[in-house]
């Protein structure tokens, strides 16, 4: 049995910002895989399915983004998931934009949400797939900036980013880690001149 956790803030005003891409995995991994986000428990929307023969449960948060912890360690608590199969997708300011990275485990590498998730679960043992949200202007607040929208241009490249987490999430689980690891965590290369 999998989890596979999208982080975002619940409510219409932060739907399609950079900080809810994980949402956004997690609804096309449902339209993909015919699961209905219909359920509340846990302090989350979720639903319950099958990807790649595997029991799978999709999972919104609705405790918003600092709290996120709260409603992992429920479903936690609840179902005994190992930390292993409990996959994590985020938002990232410090990869490359459009780029996705695939991680076992690790810090909380300054984001709210991992940090309340690493707290709740007294461990950082999960995987987690980071999704490049781009950079913030200098002089510009980071919480304004991942709470901002996607600007026309950059909106193809994020959904492009989201296909290939959805895609990691049922290479994860059908395939293993580190078959999706060799597969999605690739530099874009450099555009020859």
């Amino acid at each position: 049995m999998f989890a596979v956790v999208g982080l975002g803030n619940p409510g219409r005003n932060y739907s399609g910002t950079r900080h809810n891409v994980g949402f956004k995995t997690v609804e096309l991994l449902a339209d993909r895989n015919n699961i209905n986000l219909n359920k509340i428990k846990f302090k989350s929307i979720y639903g319950e399915g099958i990807i790649g023969g595997e029991k799978v449960i999709l999972l919104k948060p609705q405790t918003y983004m600092n709290n996120s912890g709260i409603a992992v360690l429920d479903l936690y608590n609840f179902y005994k998931i190992p930390l292993e199969n409990i996959i994590v997708i985020v938002d990232d300011v410090d990869i490359e934009f459009g780029t996705i990275r695939i991680r076992k485990k690790g810090s909380d590498g300054g984001h709210n949400g991992l940090k309340s998730i690493i707290y709740q679960l007294g461990s950082q043992d999960f995987p987690r797939i980071k999704i490049g949200i781009g950079k913030k202007r200098e002089e510009q607040d980071l919480a304004d900036f991942v709470l901002s929208k996607f600007s026309k241009e950059e909106k193809p490249y994020i959904e492009e980013a989201v296909l290939n987490a959805a895609l990691a999430v049922e290479t994860i689980i059908t395939c293993g880690i580190d078959n999706a690891m060799n597969k999605f965590n690739i530099k874009k290369k450099e555009a020859q001149e």
